[in-house]
């Protein structure tokens, strides 16, 4: 296999891995509909950023040490766990508040998106299993392993952006319709609901 059939191969694995319903739509849906374009802008980077942080690690060695430890995996999964059932937590908390039509301050930067969406890629160790199992199998033999993993995991990276573009965009022109108090409040509880499900899965998985 050659660099560029490997490439071609890898992008349309993880295009279906990216289209998926998953934890990652969750957080940016929920951010755009919420609280604007700007912070789901920075859900969406900060989840990009941990993917090509874990493909560089991954590229290095660090992530296959990782998946040979049983304590440190089950240290970062109970640490992924114990963050999502939180942020989860907030949600559903936020949604039952007396004030809950109102927009929650502490989720309108950008910065605070950014950091939210880096966070959860990287406690998230199922993200590091995921290349470890499946980068290797598409890096040439005669190739520099490094520097095609980090091209791997940026080709990951731009499709994430791409589907994120899709899902503000579409939080935009449904904005007028989903920012309806009870609406944003539903939105909280489902999206609370399903992020705590991701948690508890990823303790006990």
């Amino acid at each position: 296999m050659d660099l560029t059939t490997s490439i071609v191969s890898f992008a349309a694995v993880v295009a279906l891995l990216t289209i998926t319903p998953g934890l990652d739509t969750a957080l940016i849906l929920r951010t755009s509909l919420l609280s604007g374009r700007r912070p789901a802008w920075g859900v969406a980077l900060g989840i990009q950023l941990g993917l090509l942080v874990w493909g560089v690690v991954t590229a290095a060695g660090l992530a296959t040490l990782l998946a040979a430890a049983p304590l440190a995996y089950d240290v970062l999964r109970y640490a992924g766990a114990a963050y999502l059932v939180w942020l989860g937590l907030r949600m559903l908390l936020a949604s039952r508040r007396e004030h809950a039509d109102t927009p929650d301050t502490r989720e309108v930067r950008f910065r605070t998106g950014f950091r939210r969406g880096l966070v959860t890629n990287l406690l998230n160790p199922k993200v590091g299993a995921f290349y470890v199992a499946m980068l290797p199998q598409f890096i040439p033999p005669d190739a520099p392993a490094a520097a095609v993993g980090l091209l791997l995991a940026a080709v990951h990276a731009a499709e994430g952006l791409v589907w994120s573009t899709g899902l503000i965009g579409f939080a935009a022109v449904m904005s007028g319709l989903l920012r309806h108090p009870s609406v944003r409040r539903l939105l909280d509880r489902v999206t609370g609901v399903v992020i705590v499900g991701f948690g508890v899965r990823l303790a006990v998985d």
